[in-house]
C-alpha cells in the first residue's frame, strides 16, 4: 500500500505533517480483503485477468462527475467520490475519528499502538509505513524525482507535483457543503470545514493553549514560544521558524514570481496575492461584516472593520454624551465645546 506521511509542511502542493493519503486503486483491493469480497459484483474484471481473445476490448475508464480524475475501476471511483461526499464510512473504536478509506483507518490505528516498524539508518527516525520512511530517506538524499513541467519546480512525492500542478491549471475540484467556497487540494476543504463546524482537532499549546485546526500550524506556533527558527538561508543566513517562509524568501533572491494573472499577466510570489489581484478584475468581496453587512475584498480589511463593531468607546465627553474609541478623536471634538483653535489664528495683513 502507497501511503505518504507527510514530513513537511503544506504549501501549495506541499504536503502537512502527520496526514496519510492512501492510493485509492490499492485502498480498494484493501477493502475487497477486509470484506470478504463485498465490491467484487460493483467492480470490473481485475486488470490481471486476460479477456478471451475474441472479445478482447479496450479498458473502459470510469470518470468522476465532480473533477477531472478517471480511474480504470469501478470501485476506486467510488472510494474517490467519498472526496466529494464527505461520506467517512470507516470509525475509529478508539477516537471516534471517520476516515474516507480502510487503509487509512489502519495506518490511524497506528496513533493509538504506537507500532512504527520502519526505523531511517541515517538519523533513526521511525515510521509506520515502508513508503514513508522512503519518503523521509530523500530529507538526507536530496533527491526530487517529480519535475513540474510549466515552472520546473521539483518534489520528492508524485502526489505532491500532482497538487502543485494545480497552481498552474487553477482547478478547484473540491466544494464546501456550508457554502460556495471551492478548493484545490482536499486538505484545504477538510481545514476550511472547521471553520464551519469550530472543531479544533489539534492539542491546544502547552504554553498559551491557543488551539489548531492543523498540527503542523501549532508545531509552528509553538516555534513562537521557543524562538527556533530551523529553516535558515543559504544566501543571506536569515532564519525562519517555518519552511515556507524561507521559501518565500528565497524568491527574493531568485527573482521568481511563479504566480501569474490570466488577465493581465501580472506576477506575484504568493499565490494569495495573486488570488487577491484577481478580484480587482472580477470586482469579487468575499469577506461579509457579519454586523453591517459590507463586504472586502481581502480578510485584513475586513477583520479591522468588524474591530469597529465590538471595540467599546471609552472616551466619553464632559460637555455632551457622545464617546469615541480613540482619545484622539474625543480631544478634536471637544475642540467644539471650548471653541479652541489649536493652531492659533492667522496674522493680520495689512
Amino acid at each position: 500500500m502507497t501511503v505518504l506521511v507527510k514530513e513537511m509542511e503544506q504549501v501549495f502542493g506541499l504536503k502537512e505533517e502527520g496526514e496519510i493519503t492512501v492510493t485509492l486503486e490499492e485502498e480498494e483491493e484493501e477493502e475487497e480483503e477486509e470484506n470478504n469480497g463485498d465490491l467484487i459484483n460493483t467492480r470490473e474484471r481485475p486488470e490481471s485477468e486476460e479477456p478471451e481473445p475474441d472479445t478482447s476490448k479496450p479498458a473502459r475508464r470510469h470518470h468522476c462527475s465532480q473533477c477531472e480524475k478517471s480511474f480504470a475501476k469501478l470501485g476506486s471511483l467510488k472510494i474517490h467520490n467519498r472526496l466529494h461526499t464527505g461520506e467517512k464510512p470507516y470509525q475509529c473504536s478508539q477516537c471516534g475519528k471517520q476516515f474516507t478509506q480502510l487503509g487509512t483507518l489502519k495506518l490511524h490505528n497506528r496513533i493509538h499502538t504506537g507500532v512504527k516498524p520502519y526505523q531511517c539508518s541515517q538519523c533513526g527516525k521511525r515510521c509506520s509505513q515502508l513508503s514513508s520512511l522512503k519518503s523521509h530517506e530523500r530529507i538526507h538524499t536530496g533527491d526530487k524525482p517529480h519535475k513540474c513541467s510549466q515552472c520546473g519546480n521539483t518534489f520528492k512525492r508524485l502526489s505532491n507535483l500532482k497538487d502543485h500542478e494545480r497552481v498552474h491549471t487553477g482547478k478547484k475540484p473540491y466544494h464546501c457543503f456550508h457554502c460556495e467556497e471551492s478548493f484545490s487540494w482536499s486538505r484545504q476543504l477538510k481545514a476550511h470545514e472547521r471553520t464551519h463546524t469550530g472543531e479544533k482537532p489539534y492539542h491546544h499549546c502547552s504554553q498559551c493553549g491557543k488551539s489548531f485546526t492543523q498540527l503542523w500550524n501549532l508545531k509552528a506556533h509553538e516555534r513562537m514560544h521557543t524562538g527556533d527558527k530551523p529553516h535558515k538561508c543559504a544566501q543571506c543566513g536569515k532564519t525562519f521558524n517555518r519552511l515556507y517562509n524561507l521559501k518565500v524568501h528565497k524568491r527574493i533572491h531568485t527573482g521568481e514570481k511563479p504566480y501569474h494573472c490570466s488577465h493581465c499577466g501580472k506576477s506575484f510570489i504568493l499565490s494569495r496575492a495573486l488570488t487577491k489581484h484577481k478580484r480587482t478584475h472580477t470586482g469579487e468581496k468575499p469577506y461579509h461584516c457579519s454586523q453591517c453587512g459590507k463586504s472586502f475584498t481581502d480578510s485584513s480589511n475586513w477583520k479591522k472593520h468588524e474591530l469597529t463593531h465590538s471595540v467599546k468607546k471609552r472616551f466619553q465627553c464632559s460637555h455632551c454624551e457622545r464617546s469615541f474609541k480613540k482619545l484622539g478623536k474625543l480631544k478634536q471634538h471637544e475642540r467644539i465645546h471650548t471653541r479652541e483653535k489649536p493652531f492659533g489664528t492667522a496674522p493680520t495683513v495689512e
